[in-house]
């Protein structure tokens, strides 16, 4: 590519060989530039559970991973069903180390009954709608939330799960669970979920996103919808196409998340989906607790981080296997989910604003939790060696992070 010019927070000129007097340079010889990634699905914590992470906290941890724009989901304390957490969230991340983006609630406090004012929240600085760590429980109130958020300029990214079927539940309903005596989460709760949303996205013709998609049926069903023409986009995560349910055997919570890990079939389909463009955009469900709450595995609340991992964890699965090139999958972690929020971002052209990473394609690092920079140490790829490192990472023209 050659040189990058960055001047006022945007790219101003980019290939060959820049002159730039006074200009600070960067050597990246022998690095790949990428436009910073863009995760969708990411919980901050903030506010209410600051403890396990906050605004800035995992904005740290985003500059690690090369991530400059991240989509806070709603499950706060209060819940983000308000103009003025909306509001209050936007104002801690100012002075963040990554662009935070609003998903409000679609429901009052979650619950799913009673929609939220979503003109106020559109106001207010939300680009997005969730319910996400449940779904939206009465049919009615998400179809209402889907009609009305094209008009306001909403996307709606949906949890897809069934309530009554996942009841009790805490990993993959199988072998495994069987094995280990625990109660589990089939399948089908997951599959459930994901035809109701696209059942209404097809009859009322509106979109819909469907968030960390972890089935093989649910790949099949959006891609059906597709071929249908339905407006229906999806993501999956990192350790849905990199570990199965077999990593529960150790009893350890950190494996353990919602949707659970599943088969070794579903891992091969979430794969297959993402190199036939089913699944559109990869985002990691960046959830953290803290470690005192993820020590009983029966009891341990359910989610994982992943932050700092994502784009090793593709580039280790996807890039090195030869499932996918390297600019699909940066593609799938920038220009796709910029494009889903409409968003700026995903893109190395002058004129856009300067967010990008540089990284090694081939260097190869251990994770070790208590190296991470978020709160919580809650990651499913601890000891595992990855391959791709992050170097530098650049938000708005300023430098965020510098690995070594």
């Amino acid at each position: 590519m050659g040189d990058i010019l960055i001047e006022n927070g945007m790219i101003a000129a980019l290939g060959g060989k820049i002159s730039a007097s006074g200009a600070m340079e960067i050597d990246g010889t022998g690095l790949t530039a990428a436009p910073g990634l863009v995760d969708m699905h990411v919980h901050l914590r903030d506010p209410g559970f600051t403890h396990k992470e906050d605004v800035w906290s995992g904005c740290r941890a985003a500059a690690a991973g090369g991530v400059t724009s991240v989509l806070a989901m709603p499950n706060t304390s209060p819940a983000t069903d308000s103009p003025e957490v909306v509001r209050e969230i936007l104002k801690k991340a100012e002075t963040a180390d990554a662009r935070v983006y609003v998903a409000a609630a679609v429901s009052r406090n979650l619950a799913g009954e009673t929609l939220n004012d979503l003109q106020a929240l559109r106001e207010a600085g939300a680009i997005a709608l969730s319910d996400d760590g449940r779904p939206v429980v009465d049919t009615r109130v998400m179809a209402q939330a889907m009609q009305l958020a094209p008009k306001l300029g909403l996307t709606v990214t949906a949890h897809c799960e069934d309530l009554y079927l996942a009841s009790g539940g805490i990993m993959n309903e199988g072998e495994i669970s069987r094995k280990l005596g625990v109660k589990g989460i089939p399948a089908a709760a997951e599959d459930c979920g994901t035809a109701r949303e696209i059942a209404l996205a097809a009859a009322y013709r509106v979109p819909v996103h469907i968030c960390h998609v972890s089935t093989a049926t649910s790949v099949e069903l959006i891609r059906d919808a597709k071929q249908r023409g339905v407006m229906v986009t999806a993501e999956t995560c990192p350790h849905y196409f990199l570990l199965t349910e077999e990593a529960l055997l150790s009893r350890d919570a950190d494996y353990r998340m919602n949707p659970p890990l599943r088969t070794e079939a579903d891992r091969q389909a979430i794969i297959e989906g993402l190199r036939d463009g089913t699944l559109d955009a990869i985002a990691t469900d960046h959830a953290p607790h803290a470690p005192s709450e993820k020590a009983d595995f029966e009891k341990a609340p359910n989610g994982s981080i992943g932050l700092e991992t994502s784009l090793t964890a593709g580039i280790t699965a996807l890039v090195r296997t030869g499932q996918m090139t390297l600019f699909d999958l940066i593609s799938k972690m920038s220009y796709a989910p910029a494009k889903i929020l409409g968003i700026p971002g995903g893109t190395l052209k002058a004129g856009t604003q300067a967010d990008l990473v540089l990284f090694s394609e081939e260097e190869q690092w251990t994770v070790d939790p208590e190296q991470l920079h978020g709160k919580s140490r809650n990651t499913p790829f601890k000891g595992k060696t990855l391959t791709g490192k992050v170097k530098l990472t650049i938000c708005r023209g300023k430098i965020v992070y510098r690995g070594v």
